[in-house]
């Protein structure tokens, strides 16, 4: 090999380890942050509990009329028949 495709060789290896090792790092202080904020925010909840919304109500149905659907079956078949 020449000295310039080694010279580009020794470059590239180098550009490549200065990223693997700058993404690395990152996602290591990434999950330490992330470990902190979990012990922070447990704590902020023992502290300052959420008082539970309301009780047992279970949300309820929505009543819907025929109608509405009667209306939508009528124009799509009044649509289809029109525009094939």
């Amino acid at each position: 090999m020449s000295p310039e495709a080694l010279a580009n060789l020794e470059i590239g290896l180098t550009v490549m380890c200065i990223g693997f090792s700058t993404v690395f790092v990152f996602l290591v202080i990434l999950i330490i942050a992330m470990n902190i904020q979990t012990v922070i925010v447990n704590y902020l909840n023992k502290v300052f509990p959420v008082a539970p919304a309301g009780g047992n109500s279970a949300p309820k149905a929505i009543k819907t009329s025929d109608d509405a659907e009667i209306a939508i079956a009528i124009a799509c078949a009044t649509l289809k028949q029109n525009h094939g």
